[in-house]
């Protein structure tokens, strides 16, 4: 249905650019050596200089304009940053949460960077912040929740990329970076960890030398542990993970100015669903007195036929808050470890995905990059969003996601002047199916039957959604006298998006999945509430950059810059009864513009990175409540200021490793545009000026600090601890005091035992060592469907590890 002649186009746009580089590499121009292909080259710290990519070329972190966060393996694994949802603990300003709101994956993303990202994970809606793997963007949620394994290294770039990166990257991008295949060498590696909840983890790669032009690399790995909420109802644990990855790549370098690298990578993960538990109940909302009236709640009472005035039943929603389990109230609280819950819940995704990335070095000044690429997403998530035995909410999403990309890149190198210039192509087709049963609406049928003993009625929305986008891209670097180097870029977006869907609700819930699927919408005697036919919409902007930047000496370097970014708009596909027209309502795009300066400073064994910035968010993708609906709308403007800072410290005399950072934030909503209501219903905002928005927190601050014992010659002793803490922190747009969380801190601690000689390492260490317990996500529908949920972290828990490496 979806591979239309946009995929094939972008067929035409791979075999162009692969022939492009075989004549490159036939050539045979002489030329230097392409740029440097360590492992751990693209961030790695050599010396005192560490090589990052976030201009789309090679260079050193303090000679970057941009607030950059690089981090080589060794050090994520030193510091226990395992997976990307980790990566909060050590970054400024970066909140990475799993389990997204209204998901009920445990692998379904929300992120956030400076304040900017997107709290719907759902595949009508685009992240805020860009997930790149090997230069290959991530287009879905779920697969932006990656476990490192045979990585080189990570870069986390703050504040908008409009230019080079473009897609999605309003409030950042995050770059992970595989290790490539290295000729003439045959090495490799593995670990394996025990710990609290039965774990089970392991991991191992290995790398290939086929002839001296070519050579391989596979990893994979594994992790099993049981969850750390228990469901009462049939003893299920929630929040356990049961997963396993597949990695490889083979690389060709037939001469040192051509390369091309083929990588493939897949993930898999079955697991009980999320750990949420009961967060709380609004007693006065019509589905939980409709629920308890229908379970015989002493004194609940509903004013929705058949019941008429003058039965005790009738009267104003309220549900009694006594203890008894026929009444949806507060008494379902059973704390932050065990879950009252009866509806099935599940979380499983399959991720995987394929680039080939060639690179022709067609003279000393002028390189040619390929990068094509295809990934697939499928996941499902089922949760019980009340957490109750009743039916108030429970949601079913399942969704199957395909994209196709390439990009063309041709830079340019001279001493003083650098270019690049790029196109790129992106089409992502997805297929949502959303089952969500519930005991709503209040019509007399549906209250009947549920007082009766039977069941609600059921919201089912199937979704067919196309994107195509095509990028231009430039940017140019001029040093202009020596230290002071000006740099623009512009990048023109075309984004076009289409959706079909077929949206009805079902009485009884317990009625299939009609096969066929109804055609006709409601004017036509049919039970859709929106026309199935598809609906299109184009969003197109100009981006671009600019930073001016000035090496004072070899200490010290500053910065001042500009960029602008976007995010395109798109369908609202959820709806419980029939939108204006009978056609979805559609959302536009928001954009940034964001004022930064920085100073970047090595001080003998000091290491300070320092950024200031403002920026001015428009009209905001927020979401609005009609009845029990989530929809996105334009509505609001809010300004964002912060201070970011970062430091490392290695004396001269060895042992001491000292790392850190802070982010303060200042996030103000300018204003909430009112979203105009159809007739006979109501819009009620979740957010009203003077709110705190979700996921901007004051302050953020992290600490790492260890020393390495040398014992003799090959053997060391190191015992780590990091920390970070973050301030009051919510979850969702509006102001809902029980599931949002209060500033904390988290400490980790490790100790290492290593021979340099051997390869062997034994770590232990603790995770969460004051055992604090904090929330790590939230949710809440407190209005119609009166419920609220939340997520809290797993407590202290330790691990043993032992590794080797050859």
């Amino acid at each position: 249905m979806f591979h239309s002649a946009r995929v094939e186009r972008a067929a035409l746009m791979a075999k162009g650019s692969a022939l492009a580089l075989v004549a490159a590499c036939a050539m045979g121009v002489p030329a230097t050596a392409a740029a440097a292909q360590d492992t751990d080259a693209e961030a790695a710290q050599g010396g005192n200089v560490i090589i990052v990519t976030a201009r789309r070329r090679e260079e050193g972190m303090q000679d970057t304009p941009i607030a950059i966060s690089a981090f080589t393996a060794e050090t994520l694994e030193d510091r226990q940053i395992l997976q990307t949802s980790d990566l909060e603990r050590i970054t400024p300003s970066l909140q990475f949460k799993t389990a997204g709101q209204l998901s009920g994956n445990s692998a379904a993303t929300v992120v956030f960077i400076r304040g900017i990202g997107q709290l719907d994970p759902t595949a009508a809606v685009d992240p805020g912040v860009g997930i790149y793997i090997d230069e290959v963007y991530v287009g879905r949620a779920v697969g932006g929740a990656i476990d490192f394994g045979d990585i080189a290294s990570v870069e986390v770039l703050r504040g908008p990329q409009g230019t080079l990166f473009g897609r999605n990257t309003i409030g950042g991008a995050i770059l992970v970076r595989s290790r490539v295949p290295e000729m003439n060498e045959f090495s490799g590696r593995a670990r394996f960890r025990i710990g609290d909840d039965d774990l089970y983890e392991g991991f191992a790669a290995v790398n290939l030398p086929i002839g001296d032009t070519l050579a391989a690399r596979i990893s994979g790995g594994f992790r099993e542990r049981d969850g750390y909420v228990r469901r009462v109802f049939d003893g299920l644990d929630l929040g356990n993970d049961s997963s396993y990855t597949v990695n490889g790549a083979l690389r060709w370098e037939p001469s040192p100015d051509f390369d091309l690298t083929i990588r493939g990578d897949y993930m898999n993960r079955d697991e009980n669903g999320a750990p949420f538990v009961f967060a709380g109940i609004n007693e006065q909302a019509p589905v939980p007195a409709i629920v308890s009236v229908a379970a015989g709640c002493p004194g609940a009472t509903i004013p929705f036929a058949p019941l008429v005035p003058g039965d005790p039943r009738f009267g104003a929603p309220n549900v009694p808050q006594i203890a008894d389990p026929r009444c949806a109230n507060d008494f379902y609280d059973m704390g932050p470890y065990t879950n009252g819950g009866t509806a099935p819940v599940r979380s499983t995704s399959e991720v995987w995905g394929f680039s080939v990335t060639g690179e022709a070095r067609i003279t000393d000044e002028f390189t040619f990059k390929s990068i094509t690429a295809y990934r697939s997403t499928n996941s499902r998530g089922i949760r019980d969003a009340d957490n109750t035995p009743f039916v108030i909410l429970t949601t079913d999403v399942g969704s199957n996601s395909d994209q196709w990309s390439q990009e063309i890149q041709f830079q340019f190198d001279f001493d003083q002047f650098n270019a690049i210039l790029g196109g790129y192509y992106f089409n992502e087709t997805t297929f949502e199916r959303a089952s969500v049963p519930l005991s709503f609406p209040p019509s007399p049928p549906v209250i009947g039957s549920i007082l009766g003993g039977g069941p609600g009625s059921r919201d089912l929305q199937y979704s067919n959604l196309e994107t195509d986008s095509l990028a231009v891209f430039g940017e140019v670097s001029y040093e202009i006298v020596d230290g002071l180097e000006l740099t623009g870029g512009l990048r023109y977006t075309q984004d076009d998006k289409s959706y079909q869907g077929t949206v009805l609700n079902l009485f009884p819930s317990t009625l299939p999945d009609p096969d066929p699927l109804p055609a006709n919408a409601i004017p036509d005697g049919g039970p859709l509430f929106i026309y199935p036919t598809p609906n299109a919409e184009s969003f197109s902007a100009l981006t671009g950059s600019a930073s001016i930047q000035y090496r004072w000496n070899e200490s010290i370097s500053t910065y001042a810059s500009f960029s602008r970014s976007f995010k395109s708009g798109g369908f609202n596909t959820r709806y419980n009864a029939p939108p204006p027209g009978f056609v979805p309502v559609s959302f536009n795009e928001e954009t940034v513009n964001s004022y930064e300066i920085g100073a970047k400073l090595d001080i003998g064994d000091l290491r300070l990175n320092l950024a200031a910035f403002q920026a001015d968010y428009d009209d905001i993708q927020l979401i609005f409540r009609q009845g029990v609906v989530p929809l996105l709308f334009n509505a609001g403007q809010a300004r964002y200021r912060g201070l970011e800072g970062e430091f490392s410290y290695r004396p001269a005399w060895g042992g001491l490793t000292i790392d850190g950072g802070f982010s303060l934030l200042d996030a103000d909503i300018r204003s909430v545009t009112p979203v105009p209501a159809p007739p006979g219903t109501t819009i009620s905002a979740t957010i009203a000026p003077g709110d705190t928005l979700p996921f901007t927190p004051e302050f953020q601050g992290n600490i790492g600090i260890a020393y390495e014992f040398q014992l003799n010659q090959s053997l060391t002793f190191t015992p780590r601890f990091d920390g970070s803490y973050t301030s009051d922190l919510t979850f969702i747009t509006g102001s809902v005091p029980i599931i949002e969380q209060d500033g904390y801190f988290v400490g980790n601690a490790s100790a290492t035992l290593a021979d340099e000689d051997s390869g062997w390492e034994i770590r232990a260490g603790v995770i969460n060592l004051f055992d604090e317990r904090y929330l790590i996500q939230g949710n809440a529908s407190l209005g119609t469907l009166g419920y609220a949920e939340r997520i809290f972290a797993r407590p202290r828990n330790w691990y043993v590890q032992v590794g080797v490496e050859f």
